[in-house]
């Protein structure tokens, strides 16, 4: 049985590896509108302008790309208590660690795949300083006046050898619904969508072609409009980022989504996601076929029918 919904709260933010530090601290500053809000040895936090935490993403310097950690904030210190149990009871100890500013102790584990997930209740709330104070109160930032302006991390892709046991463990074990998915003729999961909350995902698990463990897919900021998103193409043209693919609407989630890279190598999606929301509290999972899914991942686009039924190339 499920644990209670709502003992971990929302996606709260991620670690990124990166071999070019700052050339991927200007490209999350200068393309996507985030602020850096402190240094610390290799590593670069940055916020987005409507996180009400201290960052949104760590970038650190490392010999290759990937993601090192996606940290979720529990709804209170009980809830955390909670899911600490539960994790162990599964067979999946971890750690306690306070390695982060703003943030205290992280509980430290892996999902199945080896993709190192963090739980946490204590957040210092950000306090913007005099020339980044917004005009509104009920927002922690003023809104950037440059690039993309995305307003929050949104949700993370992983890659996994197995879909189906990573599923498990973040709806059973961490409380997470999951609201779609992919299920091919073999009978094997193919992708899965999870939420924690009234969004309709917020962690993804898509299978590995290359049969790896613990890689990334992508991560994903979300913009205040759909025209941000053309926008966002427009601005990628003239600075040299790279689009993968884009604009388009995805069929699974409805999303309306650009792909783009940052130059240390992760993949970058802006999405569009503010308009669906899973507010049934008995919303079912909704399972795609493979013959479904052959119509195409994007308004019946099948080039990039293999982001989410084959795989990818690898990205770190």
């Amino acid at each position: 049985m499920a644990p209670p919904l709502g003992d971990i709260a929302h996606l709260g933010h991620v670690e990124l590896l990166t071999p070019d530090l700052d050339a991927s601290v200007r490209f999350f500053t200068d393309y996507l509108g985030l602020t850096e809000n402190g240094r610390s040895g290799d590593s670069v936090y940055l916020r987005t302008w409507d996180d009400y935490e201290h960052h949104s993403v760590t970038l650190t310097a490392h010999t290759t790309s990937g993601i090192r950690r996606t940290a979720l904030r529990a709804s209170s210190e009980e809830a955390l208590q909670r899911r600490v149990k539960e994790t162990e009871n599964a067979g999946r100890p971890g750690r306690w660690v306070e390695d982060e500013p703003g943030i205290g102790p992280l509980y430290v584990t892996t999902d199945p795949d080896g993709h190192e997930l963090a739980l946490y209740w204590e957040s210092e709330w950000y306090r913007a300083p005099d020339e980044l104070k917004p005009g509104l109160k009920n927002q922690p930032q003023a809104k950037p006046g440059h690039g993309v302006g995305v307003r929050r991390l949104d949700h993370v892709n992983f890659l996994a050898a197995d879909v189906g046991p990573n599923g498990d463990f973040v709806h059973e074990v961490l409380g997470a619904r999951p609201t779609e998915q992919i299920r091919l003729d073999s009978g094997r999961i193919a992708a899965q969508w999870l939420t924690f909350s009234s969004k309709s995902y917020d962690l993804v698990y898509t299978e590995d072609w290359t049969g790896s463990n613990g890689r990334l897919h992508h991560i994903a900021f979300a913009t205040d409009t759909r025209e941000d998103i053309l926008r966002a193409a427009d601005l990628a043209l003239d600075t040299g980022v790279f689009i993968e693919t884009g604009p388009h609407k995805h069929a699974i989630q409805q999303t309306f989504f650009l792909y783009v890279y940052e130059p240390g190598g992760n993949r970058v999606e802006l999405c569009n996601p503010l308009t669906r929301l899973v507010l049934a509290p008995d919303w079912p999972l909704i399972t795609w076929t493979e013959e479904e899914r052959k119509k195409g991942q994007a308004w019946g686009l099948k080039t990039i029918e293999s982001f989410h039924t084959h795989g990818t190339p690898p990205v770190g």
